[in-house]
């Protein structure tokens, strides 16, 4: 079986590669850009057949150049919410998307491609569904246009694909082999980092009728990402737009709390409430910066409804397991 992983030396992209191993499928063809040098980290451990550069990939893709390729995980994008430049943001997360999938139906290919939960933007519902998507910026724009385009050309449910299809609605993903991403980082890397800096880590005060640290996110541990991708690379025969969440919402103070008992852990110091935390001024809260003003979600979680329907029964973990892990292997990694 041959793989194509798009992204393959980002975030999501180099963990999909690591599950792949874990199941003994190495013939896999790493594609990525790596201007960003120091990204190699994120493959030096796993194995691959080859790297092609992102420039090269998509035009020798479409001409046939990779022979029978069973299946692409699409990870590449600009993911930037902060990006403002709207030509290079469709650029890369549309119109090279496009036209991956045209080659992908040509040949037989089967795309399991990165939505984002940033679709849905403004909204208060989260559910996979034309009414509830309202993205607040040009990158959840880019990734809705492009599940529109597809909707538009297979169906709703992506019901007249010639192979399977399959868009996942990321919400907030953390864990480890992030470490590139800088300010789009998750908001437990960049605690674990300000606690080791500082013995406290930040979060925003109130905002969008919520108390200091109180906004709530879909917080969804990488492996469950993995998980629920592979998944669907054994049920060929699933195709559609799903979220992939947990489907519990939970405060960024879940997310605090779990970092700095977890790094106290490491420490021999005994667990604290968050009362306590915030009393020892191991919790800072700062102010909402006026930049994220109207373009932040305070409160996202997923509904599975589509992805139990589809038959995924994938059991998530919550902020304390997953953030536990994670600070841990964060932990390992420095020794």
């Amino acid at each position: 079986m041959k793989i194509v992983v798009t992204g393959a030396a980002g975030f999501i992209g180099s963990n999909l590669v690591k599950g792949l191993n874990a199941r003994g499928i190495d013939n896999i063809i790493a594609v990525d850009d790596l201007t960003q040098g120091d990204k190699f980290r994120n493959l030096a451990d796993l194995k691959i057949a080859d790297y092609v550069d992102a420039g090269d990939f998509y035009k020798r893709f479409a001409d046939g150049a990779f022979g029978r390729v069973e299946a692409v995980f699409h990870e590449g994008a600009c993911s930037d919410t902060m990006e403002l430049d709207g030509k290079y943001m469709m650029a890369n997360n549309y119109s090279l998307s496009c036209g991956l999938f045209e080659s992908c139906q040509r040949q037989g290919t089967r795309l399991l491609y990165a939505s984002s939960a940033a679709t849905y933007g403004g909204s208060d519902t989260f559910s996979e569904s034309p009414e509830f998507e309202k993205p607040l910026n040009v990158y959840g724009y880019s990734k809705l246009l492009f599940d529109q385009r597809l909707r538009r050309e297979i169906g709703a449910r992506f019901e007249k694909a010639q192979t399977q299809a399959v868009g996942f609605r990321y919400f907030n993903v953390y864990g480890p082999r992030e470490q590139h991403k800088g300010r789009m980082a998750s908001v437990a890397f960049h605690q674990f980092n300000q606690f080791q800096a500082d013995g406290k880590v930040k979060l925003f005060g109130e905002y969008g009728g919520y108390g200091a640290g109180g906004q709530m996110r879909d917080f969804v541990f990488i492996d469950d990402v993995v998980a629920v991708n592979l998944w669907f690379l054994d049920n060929p025969e699933k195709s559609g737009i799903f979220n992939l969440g947990t489907g519990r919402a939970q405060p960024f103070n879940d997310v605090a709390i779990a970092v700095v008992n977890t790094l106290r852990q490491s420490q021999n110091a005994a667990p604290l409430s968050l009362e306590e935390a915030v009393r020892g001024g191991m919790i800072d809260y700062i102010g909402f910066p006026p930049a994220l003003v109207g373009k932040y979600q305070s409160y996202t979680q997923a509904d599975l409804s589509a992805l139990r329907a589809a038959g995924c029964e994938h059991v998530f973990a919550d902020v304390q397991a997953g953030v536990s892990t994670y600070m841990q292997w964060l932990n390992s990694t420095q020794k």
